[in-house]
């Protein structure tokens, strides 16, 4: 058995270089391509590297933790970077734990390679009694003995020091952009404390158990990242293959990564994803192109504009209503998740670009390639390999043939929108634009501002980026909290009375509530927030360290440090449902903004105060000192929070004054919903009601 072992080790390690590099392309590329992307658990469940088939592996871990997954997407985890150094990288992953797995494990084959592609690993620790406390679970884990020597980290190869001194695995300089050697450093990092035993760089607690127990592999990684803050706090480290990320839920953290230090922190794996999709639009655009284009855009969310499109988000919202009347006489359930996606899709169509999807009379061709595109995004956010780089994957994959022809007939639809409004473009100031009278023009929408205002360079491509990331970030954000606010109404009877009870009083005879009758309506809009606070539309925001920082220490009491190239994962979700913040955090309460909470245990927060947002649409960030960002916060925040309030409080307001709802089959009880998430949390088998008209 050890002559066995012997003989492994040593073809693995002649081989391990030619196997991470090619499976790392043709073997993830293969997986992604039919949806077998693997199953991680943490700390990293690297795949094992036994040869050039792609076997799967099966790994138990301290005899608890399990994981399934493939050696060629192990090896491809970091491809994605783009060049042949990515996959020496991954090779130096592979070889690792197979030096680990080599010592520690048990091996059993079952079968040849020749007539079995599967082979179980029992990886058991070496230990005395039960684990250690606060220990990783690989932390007992030793390489094999012949291959530490005086000066080296124990546990690791041989060849470690070695090769992390070749030129292309050194750190960037301060200052300049990150390079391969920075994100090989964070990985290097992890690896000597996992299998070396070397003390965290960072200090944060290394998040141990099984990915897909805690819910990371099954669509709601925002819960899944929610049960790791339950056993390790408001900042861990969370490592899944060679990637890991910081995963971040207190204020004071997030007032310094989205504030006080917002220009060190990128939007790193997002911007790389959304690139392809939105250009260099206001989400994913470097710095320099983002402060031209926001110091662009904001004027345009001016209140005359503003007051114009909330008698357009009524004429949308009461073409809704007639369609759900005419639905609802004749007794049939309505898929109203879906209805909110078609109401808000239309909105956005004609307030940004002047165009009319009529998504809510029927599904265009161009309605479908918006919302294609648009889960093509949500399925983009979250697939740790970017094999839609890989060359040709837009002629062998399915999914990526549709959405390369989806863009096609959406940007040719959004460029003819553009063209037409350069093709009448009438330069102004700002004060004369701010001044127009926007009922009376045939394009009242935001490109014709964009157009229109004098001195700022407009080209094709930039307003296609645009028009296009405000699209996206505009449409399913409102849709998804209007779904959840209505799903929470439904369940309390006596507060849908009470807010059924304020529209009547202030809409009174009008069809369609003005901007001053929202303001008015302070239930309809606190029930907006509260479910943009429950179900945070997206769960998770996504940064990366351009420089070395150390982040306060907040409610954890311990300061953290960040290398370059560290990635985080920001959890609004789990901010956002702390009861350390909000008192009974999983009860819908809209009426919580009312009252102002003070923790004495938590040094250095304020607490939420409602004086703090007076005079203003919703609670905001700074009335929560960061306890809740419904639009982010800082200056990269939403600059359409208050036409997202409007738009969702004026079609909350319509629906809600014209029916009542139950629950009806297929999702018959509240439980039957079921939540899964992409770049916003949508329900799993959508929200399916019965309707009767209260007029």
């Amino acid at each position: 058995m050890r002559a066995e072992r012997s003989a492994r080790l040593r073809r693995c390690r002649a081989a391990g270089a030619l196997v991470a590099s090619s499976a790392a392309v043709a073997g993830a590329g293969v997986l992604c391509m039919r949806g077998q992307w693997p199953s991680w658990s943490a700390p990293p469940a690297f795949a094992i590297a036994g040869g050039a088939t792609s076997r799967q592996a099966h790994v138990d871990i301290d005899g608890r933790s399990r994981a399934t997954g493939s050696v060629a997407a192990g090896a491809a985890s970091e491809v994605g970077l783009g060049s042949a150094t990515a996959a020496s990288l991954a090779a130096a992953a592979v070889a690792v734990v197979v030096a680990r797995v080599s010592r520690s494990a048990r091996v059993r084959s079952g079968g040849s390679a020749s007539s079995s592609s599967r082979v179980r690993c029992d990886v058991l620790t070496a230990r005395a009694g039960g684990r250690e406390e606060g220990k990783s679970m690989l932390s007992g884990m030793k390489g094999p003995v012949n291959s530490v020597k005086d000066g080296e980290v124990e546990g690791l190869p041989w060849w470690w020091e070695g090769f992390f001194s070749l030129p292309f695995t050194a750190r960037g300089n301060p200052g300049e952009e990150l390079t391969l050697g920075d994100t090989m450093h964070v990985f290097r990092k992890n690896i000597e404390q996992i299998f070396g035993g070397e003390e965290s760089y960072d200090g944060a607690p290394l998040a141990t158990g099984d990915l897909e127990s805690a819910g990371l592999t099954d669509g709601t990684m925002y819960l899944g990242l929610q049960k790791y803050k339950e056993n390790f706090g408001d900042v861990y480290k969370l490592c899944f293959g060679p990637k890991s990320f910081m995963v971040v839920s207190d204020p004071q953290i997030l007032r310094h990564i989205l504030r006080e230090n917002v220009f060190n922190y990128d939007k790193g794996v997002l911007g790389e994803v959304l690139e392809d999709v939105m250009g260099k639009g206001l989400i994913p655009a470097d710095f320099e192109t983002w402060k031209v284009r926001r110091r662009a855009i904001v004027p345009g969310f001016h209140k005359a504009w503003l007051d114009f499109q909330v008698s357009e988000f009524g004429r949308a919202s009461q073409l809704l209503v007639q369609k759900l009347k005419e639905a609802a006489a004749k007794g049939k359930t309505i898929d109203m998740e879906e209805r909110f996606g078609s109401v808000a899709l239309d909105i956005i169509g004609k307030s940004v670009f002047n165009y009319e999807f009529g998504s809510v009379e029927g599904e265009s061709p161009v309605v479908k390639a918006a919302i294609q595109s648009l889960r093509e995004v949500e399925h983009r956010a979250q697939t740790p390999f970017q094999y839609w780089k890989l060359p040709l994957m837009d002629v062998l994959v399915e999914r990526q043939r549709e959405f390369k022809e989806n863009m096609v007939l959406l940007n040719g639809a959004l460029n003819k929108c553009i063209a037409q409004a350069l093709s009448d473009r009438q330069q102004a100031d700002l004060e004369e634009l701010e001044n127009r009278d926007y009922s009376k023009m045939e394009n009242p929408s935001l490109l014709r501002f964009l157009v229109d205002m004098r001195g700022e360079a407009t080209d094709g491509k930039q307003l296609r980026d645009d028009m296009i990331t405000m699209l996206i970030a505009g449409h399913e954000t409102t849709a998804s909290a209007l779904t959840w606010a209505l799903f929470e109404l439904a369940q309390n009877p006596a507060l849908m009375k009470k807010v059924q009870t304020e529209i009547d009083e202030v809409m009174g005879d009008r069809e369609c509530p003005t901007h001053e009758d929202v303001k008015r309506m302070e239930m309809v809009r606190l029930c907006f927030a509260e479910s943009l606070r429950m179900y945070p539309e997206p769960p998770l925001l996504i940064r990366r360290a351009l420089e070395e920082d150390t982040l306060p220490a907040g409610a954890t009491g311990k300061e953290t440090k960040v290398l370059r190239g560290m990635d985080f994962f920001v959890s609004i979700y789990n901010l956002q449902r702390d009861e350390k913040y909000w008192p009974n955090a999983n009860t819908y309460d809209p009426e919580r903004f009312k009252r102002k909470y003070v923790n004495p245990d938590i040094p250095g927060w304020a607490g939420y105060d409602p004086e703090k947002w007076k005079g203003q649409l919703y609670p905001t960030e700074t009335a929560s000192d960061y306890a809740m960002l419904p639009f982010g916060a800082g200056p990269r925040k939403c600059v359409g929070d208050a036409f997202a309030m409007l738009e969702g409080s004026v079609a909350l307001a319509m629906v809600l004054r014209n029916f009542d709802f139950e629950f009806a089959a297929p999702t018959a009880q509240p439980s039957e919903v079921g939540t899964c998430t992409g770049a916003t949390i949508h329900t799993r088998n959508g929200l399916w009601m019965q309707l009767r008209a209260r007029r």
